[in-house]
């Protein structure tokens, strides 16, 4: 049963040892205390989490259980572990698409699930995590989620487990469109002339410092944008052709499409 103790010291166990399950398993293990556990169908990543996280065999005892796997490989997953965990154990889902009702029934009705959407800057701390607790969950529960995820990049918690499908078009989703972005702008740089590592240097520079600019001073991004534009000037030409095309109802739709998708997958999960 988790209780009041330090959270770093409780007991995490790992089902899938992939990219996202790895990042949160570096996040927890550089904060240190955390007892990490894992299993996966690919020897190379266990023994890599073995050496690098001191992660032991699979503890069905722990505290949390971290459902990692793809979600086509849930349904084997789910039917090893059904029975064996604790009432009391926590189970966290980091997996796209599969409601936390299909996971409760698979597990033979476990009730205390929380179902997240992590993005793929966790890999390096960067990330962003939508959460979403059963009501069967103890504020000790929910504490012990926010830390696991919290070791990854910020996190918002959400009040309707229907928003997770939304979160996935915007930020689940969201890396894949930054670059897109990105490497358009890196592009139209070498094509007027630049290096192509000086126009990587400057595009990912301005995305950062931009993004930043935007987290630090919380001013509404519409007036950013105004700061930058001034009439006349290279800015407004460049924000005409954007307006022109279209840009931001083809970004709606591109989102709406995610949207709708995530919805469709859920379904057929």
């Amino acid at each position: 049963m988790i209780t009041s103790a330090p959270l770093n010291t409780a007991s995490i166990a790992f089902i899938g040892a992939g990219n996202m399950a790895s990042a949160i398993a570096q996040g927890l293990h550089a904060q240190g205390g955390y007892n990490l556990s894992v299993t996966d169908t690919y020897a190379p990543a266990l023994i890599r989490w073995h050496t690098e996280f001191a992660a032991t065999e699979l503890n069905t005892n722990a505290d949390a259980v971290v459902l990692a796997v793809k979600p086509q490989q849930f349904a084997q997953a789910a039917a090893d572990l059904a029975g064996k965990l604790k009432p009391s154990t926590l189970v966290i889902s980091v997996m796209a698409g599969i409601p936390i009702a299909k996971i409760s029934a698979a597990l033979g009705g476990h009730a205390c699930v929380v179902r997240t959407m992590p993005n793929t800057p966790s890999r390096i701390g960067q990330g962003i995590t939508a959460l979403f607790a059963t009501a069967s969950c103890t504020p000790a529960h929910t504490a012990l989620a926010q830390a696991v995820l919290a070791s990854v990049g910020q996190t918002v918690w959400l009040d309707d487990e229907a928003h997770i499908d939304a979160v996935t078009a915007v930020s689940g989703s969201g890396p894949a469109y930054v670059f897109y972005i990105a490497q358009a702008m890196l592009d139209a740089g070498v094509s007027l002339g630049l290096p192509a590592d000086t126009a990587r240097q400057l595009t990912l520079a301005t995305l950062q410092g931009a993004a930043a600019l935007a987290q630090d001073c919380g001013e509404d991004l519409n007036h950013l944008r105004e700061q930058v534009t001034s009439k006349g000037g290279t800015t407004a030409a460049a924000l005409a052709v954007f307006k022109a095309a279209g840009l931001d109802e083809s970004i709606q739709a591109a989102l709406r499409a995610a949207h709708g998708r995530a919805k469709e997958l859920a379904a057929q999960s």
